[in-house]
């Protein structure tokens, strides 16, 4: 008899854990509220400057569904990109400077931002989203010993496509975005100018 109990007990719990892991996920901490923290991969785009791809970058967004479908919310991500450039021999002040270059783009956009989110609750949640704010960038030119920037500020525009994926009954999910960017700011630094910051990427991180 105890045995038989022992069975009961086990091929419930069995069914319980069945039957939980079958039931749609739970896709955010609370019913309503929903957050991210990726890593973050850009390429730029014309910048004409430190243009090289780069995977220096980290992205946070959280945000509260006002609708059933549509959440508002805040975000802020960081960005650097580089790039070597050989010797050459530009002018500066009154002479002429002969030497090589390490070229830095920092970017740092946050603002708002707004979503569409389809099939909230479920295990596969594909979203669209755009953000709006302001976006400083520092511009700058190592060489030698000596260091040329710009501090920038401007406008930044960012579409976006993802989707959250949550695996499991509790806990958190993943994150996939592809995104375009772009920022008004402009510098001056020695003899180049930038005028506009553009790039696209794609950011893997973690969903609440």
């Amino acid at each position: 008899m105890k045995t038989r109990k022992n069975i009961y007990f086990k091929v419930v719990a069995l069914a319980a854990i069945a039957i939980a892991f079958a039931m749609p996920a739970k896709a955010q901490l609370s019913d309503n509220g929903y957050a991210n923290i990726d890593w973050q991969f850009n390429a730029p785009l014309s910048n004409h400057f430190a243009d090289k791809a780069s995977g220096w970058g980290m992205n946070f967004e959280g945000g509260y569904f006002v609708t059933p479908n549509i959440g508002l919310g805040l975000f802020l991500n960081y960005h650097s990109n580089h790039e070597y450039v050989g010797r050459e021999t530009f002018k500066m002040a009154n002479g002429d400077v002969t030497t090589d270059q390490q070229h830095t783009i920092f970017q740092l956009p946050f603002g708002a931002a707004a979503r569409y989110q389809w099939n909230r609750g479920g295990s596969f949640q594909p979203y669209v989203s755009a953000k709006l704010g302001a976006e400083y960038a520092k511009v700058r030119s190592n060489f030698n010993m000596l260091e040329a920037r710009e501090n920038s500020w401007g406008f930044y525009a960012s579409p976006e496509v993802g989707i959250n994926v949550f695996p499991w009954v509790y806990g958190p999910g993943l994150h996939f975005a592809l995104y375009y960017s772009y920022g008004t700011n402009k510098a001056d630094v020695l003899h180049y100018s930038v005028d506009g910051l553009s790039n696209f990427g794609f950011r893997l991180g973690v969903s609440f």
